[in-house]
């Protein structure tokens, strides 16, 4: 801003008034653009008028101008913190506002998301999809405890500490019953930690393995062979349903066969849905009791 273009000065010749033509001798003038006038005149017809009070800026006033816009220097004042802007840094604004270094820089700063406050060079702060927080106001939606630069799960408009979000919404487990908070899997509908869905007899992990549920245990294959399946009275090996050759078991009294192992002691013939004597412990076709 800088100082007005006239002078002010008490007549010492003889000069009229350039407006009214009252003689200036010994009175009080103006001069400006080459012209003499008196101070009534100056007023009505010359003096600017003061952007912010709107008010003409008399001779007897102090006036700053700024871009052909002019103030009393009693009227250039911050704009939002009314300190004198007279040889202070300013910023011309919106509506030929006049504001402060300091107002300017937090007017412009970006704005918190938890107290609406400015955020201003030096605060700390949290950023997240164009949104910032100071530091502190990065609370919990649940506990209101504050996060600041810890972890957090975002849901819609609200954050949660890992604690709060474990609880309010991760799954649990079917087996320790404890929040899944990443990686498990899902068997019948039910989420499991991967270390929690474990062979019963080895304690291995499951998960992606081929494996044989027992009521409530599960078994790998090679646990459910030696531990849990039958054995085949004929070969003597487990009878594994889904897990080798054939899936049909024929069972006799106390024991089992696979289909294919389930025939005659003499002749060899496949005896699965037909008909068998046991004579001395031993399964027979019909016909070969007849020669023994």
């Amino acid at each position: 801003a800088g100082p007005g273009s006239y002078t002010v000065g008490t007549m010492s010749e003889r000069f009229d008034c350039h407006y009214c033509r009252d003689p200036l001798h010994g009175k009080k003038y103006v001069q400006k653009e080459g012209r003499h006038c008196c101070v009534k005149c100056f007023e009505k017809f010359c003096a600017n008028t003061c952007t912010e009070c709107k008010k003409p800026i008399g001779a007897d006033s102090k006036e700053l101008h700024f871009k052909n816009r002019y103030w009393h220097d009693n009227c250039f004042r911050c704009f939002k913190c009314s300190m004198s802007l007279v040889n202070e840094p300013f910023m011309l604004r919106e509506n030929n506002k006049v504001w402060c270094s300091n107002c300017t820089a937090a007017e412009d700063a970006p704005r918190c998301k938890g107290c609406f406050k400015p955020i201003i060079a030096g605060d700390q702060n949290v950023e997240y999809k164009k949104m910032v927080w100071h530091k502190d106001c990065f609370t919990c939606s649940q506990c209101k405890q504050v996060i600041g630069s810890g972890s957090f799960f975002p849901k819609g408009d609200e954050f949660y500490c890992v604690s709060c979000h474990e609880h309010k919404f991760a799954k649990t487990c079917a087996k320790c019953k404890n929040p899944i908070t990443s990686g498990g899997l899902t068997y019948q509908e039910q989420p499991w930690h991967s270390e929690c869905f474990i062979c019963s007899n080895c304690k291995k992990q499951l998960g992606g393995k081929r494996f044989t549920a027992v009521e409530d245990q599960f078994y790998c294959v090679e646990c459910y062979k030696e531990c849990v399946a039958k054995k085949c009275a004929g070969c003597k090996n487990p009878i594994t349903a889904g897990f080798g050759r054939g899936t049909s078991v024929v069972n006799y009294e106390d024991e089992s066969w696979h289909d294919y192992c389930f025939k005659c002691t003499k002749c060899a013939r496949g005896l699965a849905n037909k008909r068998f004597v046991c004579h001395n412990g031993k399964i027979y076709c019909a016909e070969c009791p007849k020669r023994l």
